[in-house]
């Protein structure tokens, strides 16, 4: 008999956009270490196509190379309210009030205090969480509050595990998952099952959510996975 498991809370998803190798591993070590889902980009060009997927929270320092970190910060905020922490120098301060007035949310002067920078990230994430219940992406709206799922506007009815699976891969957009991921993800790892049930519950959702509809949102690739991509 399956196990009734709760979906679990899914990590917050971080842009770090900075050069140095050495101190975006540091950051990517620290954040991951915290349970954050981490992409890296190290140039401004990068980070800005990255940014635009709308990450939760975006680190970004000011001198990078081929857009600079306040042009990044502007042509984000022209498109997105994502929260945007500036990485700056110690001795320039004009930088930091011209990236706060661009629309930055914050900043961490260099070097940096990982317990500081973490309480700020933890702090603009909280600021973001009251509209984080609602996931909308193409014309799929789950909202988390109310358990319910709409596509096109036509309710779709999911069970528990339909529902947390789908919840799983709208959360984590973009990677592909292996039967394994999906399965600790979503059933947990001390649940005793075969991962090939995996298969059984993509087919089920794919019944509900992508049969009758011209854009398909799930991706099978083969030989490693699933995923639903931007």
């Amino acid at each position: 008999m399956e196990k009734s498991v709760a979906p679990q809370h899914q990590p917050h998803r971080i842009l770090v956009i900075e050069d140095d190798a050495a101190i975006s591993r540091v950051l990517q070590l620290e954040l991951e270490h915290e349970h954050y889902d981490v992409d890296v980009a190290r140039d401004g060009l990068s980070g800005l196509e990255k940014a635009l997927k709308e990450p939760d929270l975006v680190i970004l320092d000011l001198m990078i190379p081929r857009m600079d970190g306040l042009e990044v910060c502007r042509r984000i905020r022209a498109k997105s309210t994502v929260p945007i922490i500036m990485l700056t120098a110690k001795d320039r301060v004009p930088d930091r009030v011209a990236g706060l007035d661009l629309g930055a949310d914050d900043y961490v002067t260099k070097p940096f205090s990982t317990p500081e920078l973490l309480a700020r990230v933890r702090a603009r994430l909280r600021e973001r969480s009251p509209h984080s219940n609602v996931i909308e992406y193409r014309d799929v709206v789950m909202d988390r509050d109310r358990h319910e799922v709409h596509r096109a506007g036509r309710a779709i009815s999911l069970t528990a595990k339909e529902y947390a699976l789908l919840e799983y891969l709208l959360l984590h957009r973009n990677k592909v998952h292996t039967r394994d991921e999906l399965f600790n993800g979503v059933w947990g790892s001390d649940f005793l099952g075969d991962s090939n049930l995996i298969d059984v519950y993509v087919r089920y959702l794919r019944g509900k959510i992508d049969d009758g509809f011209d854009d398909k949102l799930i991706t099978t690739v083969r030989g490693v996975g699933y995923t639903i991509k931007d």
